[in-house]
């Protein structure tokens, strides 16, 4: 009896408390873009809901300059990619980075809906403000932000997508972490990268270390055996999930370069 209310009570705890475990914001202070990111300019983002959100833009060299827009991961703040946009930048391309609502200070709480509101109001930012091609823009998603980039690109299919660390679905990773729960049943925010993937018709590229111990790699492998347009498989061997090697590598920086530049432009 005592273990079948213990586990009552941890499921009504995953139930109520799950998106603090799925969604782990850093409130700031987040550095002033130029501080950050040479050229760097603070911009802000205005959601169908109606919430501002902070963010930087990084300029192209040339007006029709590639721009890749970046999903965070779950957690931290768009400070904590300024090394990614840095070398993005330093690479030719224009990029965008945001924070999510409920993230470096904004208002607003996460959730799936909440981000893929999010994820649209960067993109807009882009096109009607920075004017950027839309023919010119890829997506970067970052873990969870592979989810938000990969729902976002079925709508909206960009010049390339760049998936760094995908998850099956985010209850296929739930069920790694706890598996002694009914995580699939009681999750709230679904976000199914691989069917999703399935209908993006863009030029898809899968990244991924070999010792993730938080993302499986054969999860990310199965996203990228199921996307409907795979450009390229990228392992790095050795890398866990949060090495710099997949923050701001060669390897994953130039594969972000390869999609860009191999976009025709307007």
């Amino acid at each position: 009896m005592a273990v079948v209310v213990l586990l009552a009570v941890l499921v009504g705890l995953l139930w109520a408390f799950q998106r603090r475990l799925v969604y782990l914001p850093a409130g700031g202070p987040v550095p002033a873009a130029a501080d950050a990111v040479p050229g760097g300019r603070d911009v802000e983002l205005t959601t169908a809901d109606g919430l501002t959100l902070g963010a930087w833009f990084v300029p192209g060299p040339t007006a029709d300059a590639p721009a890749v827009l970046v999903a965070n991961g779950n957690g931290g703040h768009r400070g904590m990619r300024a090394p990614l946009a840095r070398a993005l930048s330093a690479a030719g391309l224009a990029v965008l980075l945001f924070d999510y609502r409920g993230y470096g200070g904004n208002p607003g709480s996460p959730s799936e809906e909440g981000l893929a509101l999010d994820v649209r109001a960067a993109r807009s930012h882009l096109l009607e403000e920075a004017g950027v091609p839309e023919e010119r823009l890829v997506y970067y998603g970052e873990s969870l932000g592979c989810a938000v980039v990969t729902e976002l690109a079925v709508d909206h299919p960009p010049a390339g997508l760049l998936l760094r660390s995908p998850f099956v679905d985010l209850a296929a990773v739930g069920e790694v972490h706890y598996p002694f729960l009914p995580v699939r049943s009681l999750l709230r925010d679904r976000y199914p990268v691989a069917a999703q993937v399935a209908e993006v018709r863009a030029p898809t590229t899968v990244v991924y270390g070999t010792a993730d111990a938080i993302v499986p790699p054969e999860q990310s492998r199965q996203v990228a055996d199921a996307a409907a347009q795979l450009h390229r498989r990228i392992e790095v061997p050795g890398a866990g999930h949060n090495d710099a090697v997949l923050l701001d590598g060669g390897a994953l920086v130039d594969a972000v370069v390869e999609l860009a530049t191999a976009t025709p432009g307007p």
